[in-house]
């Protein structure tokens, strides 16, 4: 664990001087006698804390040595995350891939987007193509081979000369500086099937993310089923198979489920609260 002296000072006046002697003495033991190994460069980026959850962190140490009850804890950590809109953003990802074989294939390319909770973006991040051996690519089927040969995609691999730890070192960087560690879920169309990579290939990134998803592939089909008369309205995709322009269109697709299917009237948000209080009553 790694924690900052600008965390350590909004924390240290809210306690008693024998708890402030306690995490003193805990912070600079494990600062100074951390290990400094290259190894461990992207455990460290992953498990640091930064100006988010830096009081989280020291509230744990205090409830783990019994500075403070576990209900102080719960309360205060409680409130943080009520008041953190941060914690409501959304992490857009798309990679492109030499295909589904979890165990032979391979990231190629990899975007990333954060937005709040309205789906406006706060924040576009790297759009990187990750070297790929020339075998893996010559290996690739007749459909990866001709989209990603149009796309350019695929001689844009072969020049790249960034590698996978690279990739990861860059993206987990980035969502840091814009979520909170482990609260902010991964969104995308037909995410789930990214995260398959990700959780492989890049499991520090998806350390620093919460364990839940949220995939638009999932809310056309029951908008096709449910509404079939919106759904017959959607956002038609260009389908380009380059990351960045699939992640932009998946939240254009996703706001425009937000508009026409999870709406409600005044009326129907009256209709369920005089429902909920007489159910109460």
């Amino acid at each position: 664990m790694t924690v900052s002296l600008r965390g350590l000072k909004c924390v240290l006046p809210t306690f008693n001087f024998v708890s402030r002697r306690k995490l003193l003495r805990l912070f600079f033991t494990d600062t100074l006698c951390r290990p400094r190994s290259s190894e461990v460069q992207l455990q460290r980026a992953a498990r640091s804390s930064d100006r988010f959850d830096a009081p989280r962190t020291f509230l744990g140490i205090f409830s783990r040595f019994g500075c403070v009850s576990d209900s102080q804890f719960y309360r205060r950590t409680s409130s943080m995350s009520s008041n953190d809109s941060m914690s409501q953003r959304m992490v857009w990802v798309d990679l492109e891939m030499t295909g589904l074989d979890i165990e032979r294939d391979q990231i190629i390319e990899m975007a990333c987007i954060i937005t709040d909770c309205e789906l406006n973006i706060i924040a576009e991040g790297p759009n990187l193509i990750i070297k790929q051996p020339d075998e893996l690519l010559d290996g690739m089927s007749d459909w990866c081979k001709d989209h990603h040969g149009k796309s350019g995609l695929t001689q844009a691999v072969r020049d790249s000369k960034i590698t996978l730890e690279q990739a990861e070192y860059e993206f987990l960087s980035f969502v840091r500086q814009h979520t909170p560690p482990g609260q902010c879920p991964l969104a995308g169309n037909s995410v789930h099937a990214d995260k398959r990579f990700l959780d492989k290939y890049m499991p520090q990134f998806m350390y620093h993310l919460h364990y839940r998803i949220i995939d638009v592939s999932t809310i056309k089909e029951l908008c096709r089923r449910w509404f079939p008369e919106e759904y017959k309205m959607g956002p038609r995709k260009n389908s380009t198979h380059r990351a960045l322009e699939d992640i932009q269109e998946s939240i254009k697709e996703l706001q425009f489920y937000r508009a026409n299917i999870f709406k409600a009237s005044m009326e129907k948000k009256r209709k369920v609260v005089e429902k909920a209080g007489n159910n109460i009553s």
